[in-house]
């Protein structure tokens, strides 16, 4: 496996197609720093032993052992444990780890490339150029992040109607010996400090849609691809450093006349394996959220509990009932992931027919949970906000700059009047301040607050997937029973053994 300094040295080898703010940027450049020491930690934290179990697994294709991030999941355990190596790592950067993109997307393209070869015997190889570029991203540890979310155009329309053919990446062109794609995706996080980038399609499709039925990988600087990046990261400190910079980044990924070649393409033109495709990511991703979400939760409940300290209003029972909320936010979401760990087959839901066998036998978390703990915890974000607001008042928003801490004529004076709890030393106090308010009043922490409300799908997605996959019928079939009325079933659970 590499280090984090192998991961760093590759990046500085690619070409530069990133573009920030109108000038080309080296992925090595100072910008990215800290989002590179963000996905760096992963490396860091596999190499440590105490964390061998969590954080790398046995690759089911090599034999050999490898980093978690890029191994496909053989059975509940392997569920479990990604789910908690995301929750340990988010703790540890303070936030979002950014690297699950890629192990939900090969998670996601492994299954659905099977069963597209199934529908064209001998036809296509889908699944085995996978498992090649999959052994490749397993042996040499590779980051990739996933490129799911088209611009879109006109929302109105579906893919073959939009008046611009490249609102939704296609396939503009069929060789002999590849595609030539063009489109462009946006919202793609760690794109710009990515080694390989997985594209699959955003959402279901018609036939006319075929050719939005794409999906492939390539390295982040091929040629044909520009990357039109935004950088997150938290305002510089000169004197009071943080215990830990986390950063990151979102890309427009723009595809101009982009060949890709037979062997890195997974999907091209199976219009209902594309919508599989767009809904299995989704899946894992969700699932992956309920680690991050929780650790965040996590977070949001220590900077609670210490604004509260701070204030020295932590007795008070209206903070007690504050942070319990939080706690339960956190731990119904780790218990919907967990969930759906534990009830994780080589299965999908499909509509009218529920779930049944999909895949070559990897493992696929329980659809209902996955999207039960990312709504519960995803439609929270604002209301964590809001309480983090409440207990810590508005001397978050206009709290001295630190230099003014540095200055003999303001000082002193500063560390005097800024003094809240007399049981905690000032210059912690003041330390503390200068985290929240990095969380609730900078450009980046309202970017995060968006993006963990977004992430993985909008909670209007969730809801989707919830009523559309839920056995409705069964439960009005048992209420009908116990209301008297017709077509009423006592036993409809036990015959069917509901869920």
């Amino acid at each position: 496996m590499r280090t984090k300094q192998d991961y760093i040295q590759g990046l500085s080898k690619m070409k530069r197609n990133l573009y920030y703010d109108g000038r080309l940027i080296d992925r090595t450049d100072e910008l990215q720093t800290d989002c590179l020491n963000t996905i760096g930690l992963t490396y860091d934290e596999a190499a440590k032993p105490e964390n061998r179990d969590l954080c790398t697994a046995i690759s089911h294709l090599t034999g050999e052992r490898i980093n978690r991030f890029n191994h496909i999941h053989q059975n509940k355990e392997d569920l479990h444990r990604k789910q908690d190596m995301t929750r340990m790592l988010c703790r540890k950067v303070g936030g979002c780890i950014q690297r699950c993109m890629g192990i939900d997307a090969a998670n996601a393209i492994y299954n659905v490339s099977y069963e597209a070869d199934k529908v064209n015997p001998g036809a296509t190889c889908y699944h085995e150029n996978f498992k090649k570029w999959l052994t490749r991203f397993q042996t040499e540890d590779l980051v990739g992040c996933c490129a799911q979310t088209d611009v879109k155009g006109d929302r109105m329309l579906r893919p073959a109607d939009q008046p611009n053919p490249g609102a939704y990446v296609r396939i503009k062109e069929r060789l002999k010996d590849g595609i030539v794609v063009e489109g462009c995706k946006l919202h793609i996080s760690e794109a710009s400090v990515a080694d390989e980038i997985l594209v699959l399609p955003t959402r279901a499709l018609r036939g006319e849609d075929k050719d939005y039925a794409v999906a492939f990988a390539v390295p982040g600087d091929w040629d044909g691809l520009k990357q039109v990046v935004t950088v997150h990261n938290l305002r510089p400190r000169n004197h009071f450093k943080r215990g830990f910079v986390p950063g990151a980044t979102d890309s427009y990924l723009i595809f101009d006349h982009c060949f890709i070649p037979w062997e890195r393409v997974f999907l091209a033109g199976e219009h209902l394996h594309g919508g599989i495709l767009a809904l299995l990511f989704a899946l894992f991703h969700r699932h992956s959220y309920s680690g991050c979400k929780p650790a965040i939760g996590d977070i949001i409940l220590g900077t609670a509990a210490l604004a509260a300290e701070v204030n020295n209003i932590h007795k008070e029972s209206h903070v007690r009932e504050k942070l319990a909320e939080i706690i339960m936010t956190a731990e119904l979401g780790y218990a919907a992931g967990y969930t759906a760990s534990d009830l994780g087959k080589p299965e999908v839901y499909i509509p009218g027919m529920g779930f049944v066998p999909f895949g070559p036998g990897s493992y696929i978390p329980h659809s209902i949970y996955c999207n039960v703990g990312r709504c519960l915890s995803g439609e929270a974000v604002w209301r964590e906000a809001e309480i983090l607001c409440d207990i810590a008042g508005g001397v978050v928003a206009t709290f001295p700059h630190e230099n003014d801490f540095k200055n003999p004529e303001t000082a002193e004076a500063l560390l005097k009047y800024t003094k809240r709890n007399p049981k905690m030393s000032v210059e912690d106090q003041a330390q503390f301040w200068r985290f929240l308010g990095d969380a609730l009043c900078s450009a980046t922490g309202g970017i995060v607050n968006v993006g963990n409300y977004h992430g993985g799908g909008s909670p209007i997605m969730e809801q989707i997937a919830i009523t559309t996959q839920y056995d409705i019928e069964s439960r009005k079939k048992l209420v009908k029973h116990l209301a008297g009325m017709s077509g009423g079933d006592p036993d409809v659970f036990g015959k069917n053994n509901t869920k």
